[in-house]
């Protein structure tokens, strides 16, 4: 498996213009989500054919381990012991705590979750722009009405006879290319392009890990193969950094320049293994429509999230 080679801080920079130079504009500062339309949602609601609905989200982790230091809380609040009484109608009421951009859970990451030089996407100033009491730019209201559209699944590890990719490979534009030819599928604009490298089946199978060292996930020279084809949305069943970072000096290169350069909103932590076990391998095809609804949090960074696949 091909596995491309690290890059310089002044190499990334010089990518990052690049791909600064692509993005798509607009004063609404939606960034990619503007390569959605209706002529996109009406395509993508022709993908559906049987009905089939599947979830891409993985169930909250409550518990501590390796990849979840802080896991999100969950606790029952009423009836105060636990026991409903005897007689009359009761309740039963919960809490729920998370934090939302953790190594586990699945979620959406906001364009006002990267900040680099001091700025947000589209150059706003980061300092004018968050505070102790959230976002005031860029926030995750902007996906508040959802985002319909063609989601595309790759799947890098199917490509290489693999179950999954280990932790520290790197997943070239060439890599997406050849699975779009082996699936006979091609990413177009306004697209949701989901890349799988199986982080989800090596968790389930082999146990967490700690993957803040080591992650399988897009090297930084494969974004230009989404900035062709001016995807809308990247998700993976990673976070879609590898680990160790092919970028000297940045940790978390593809999210600097998805978000910050190209202003694609991103989701994180998702599982595609019962989308693809079995209705799209054994369907042979890989595109669907999507569906992602994000909670109605004016001022929030991200959000968890359950993307739906309908078939």
């Amino acid at each position: 498996m091909w596995s491309p080679s690290e890059l310089s801080e002044a190499d990334f920079r010089h990518l990052h213009r690049h791909l600064r130079a692509k993005a798509p504009g607009g004063a609404s500062r939606r960034g990619a989500l503007d390569t959605i339309g209706e002529e996109q949602v009406l395509a993508a609601a022709r993908e559906v054919r049987t009905g089939r609905t599947v979830s891409l989200a993985a169930p909250v982790e409550t518990r501590t381990g390796p990849d979840s230091a802080d896991p999100a809380r969950h606790w029952l609040t009423a009836p105060a012991d636990g026991h409903p009484g005897s007689n009359g109608l009761e309740f039963a009421m919960d809490r729920f705590a998370m934090n939302i951009h953790g190594d586990v859970d699945s979620h959406l990451d906001a364009l006002c979750h990267v900040v680099y030089d001091g700025t947000l996407y589209g150059g706003v100033p980061a300092a004018d722009a968050l505070s102790p009491d959230g976002a005031s730019a860029l926030s995750v209201d902007l996906a508040r009405d959802g985002i319909a559209g063609r989601g595309v699944l790759l799947d890098i590890p199917r490509l290489h006879g693999v179950p999954w990719l280990e932790p520290g490979t790197n997943v070239s534009g060439e890599d997406l290319s050849a699975a779009e030819a082996r699936q006979g599928v091609r990413v177009g604009r306004g697209d949701i392009l989901l890349v799988r490298v199986g982080h989800r089946r090596r968790r389930e199978e082999l146990g967490p890990w700690d993957v803040a060292d080591a992650r399988a996930g897009l090297h930084p020279t494969a974004m230009e193969f989404l900035a062709e084809r001016e995807v809308a949305v990247l998700g993976s069943d990673g976070n879609s950094d590898t680990a160790p970072s092919a970028v000297r000096g940045i940790a978390f290169p593809v999210h600097a320049l998805a978000m910050h350069a190209m202003g694609l909103q991103m989701l994180d932590y998702l599982r595609f293994e019962d989308l693809l076990a079995p209705l799209c391998a054994q369907e042979g095809r890989w595109s669907f429509l999507c569906v992602i609804a994000p909670l109605r949090l004016p001022a929030a960074t991200g959000s968890p999230v359950n993307p739906l696949a309908i078939l």
